[in-house]
């Protein structure tokens, strides 16, 4: 017997990976059986907006997967190239074959379906609770966050000092 699994790609920052992108990853995977997670903006961090690494992001998302015992992933980091005419080719020669894109952002469904990719929308899980930009200003104020994301996520967090690194880089805003 052959067994055909179709693979969806997610596009993403993570900064960080929490419980909406966990329940996506999981829609994705019920859906079609793979999911490639791509990592974007790879070589930007310690910023405000990008605290951490593509090298922490990787473990927070593997860790995560594993803990919900997830197995039929991919994890790719993304670079910026700032050439939206470019980008779908981009993450394709960065990328294992997909057969489909989730993304509910306009720009990414736009560029994509330019270059004859199909694109579906996606349920959103509580997204004005589940949101890299929530789970940040949190950490920043000193607020309770870790409920927001997959335990192992906040014990890496914890293991890099993140929330003291987005409490000092949001310092500088």
């Amino acid at each position: 017997m052959i067994y055909y699994t179709m693979r969806a790609l997610l596009i993403g920052r993570f900064q960080p990976f929490h419980n909406g992108h966990a329940e996506l990853v999981k829609y994705a995977i019920d859906k079609y059986g793979e999911v490639i997670i791509a990592v974007g903006s790879a070589y930007d961090s310690y910023t405000p907006h990008n605290p951490f690494t593509a090298g922490e992001r990787y473990l927070m998302i593997h860790r995560a997967l594993a803990e919900i015992k997830i197995r039929d992933y991919y994890i790719i980091p993304v670079p910026d190239i700032n050439r939206y005419g470019v980008y779908a080719s981009h993450v394709a020669d960065l990328s294992p074959k997909f057969d489909i894109v989730l993304s509910n952002n306009p720009t990414i469904k736009e560029i994509f379906e330019k270059d004859g990719f199909d694109v579906e929308g996606t349920p959103l899980f509580e997204r004005e609770k589940y949101s890299g930009t929530e789970i940040r200003r949190r950490m920043a104020e000193g607020k309770e966050w870790q409920n927001l994301v997959p335990d192992a996520v906040a014990k890496i967090i914890k293991e890099l000092g993140g929330e003291e690194r987005v409490k000092r880089l949001y310092k500088s805003l």
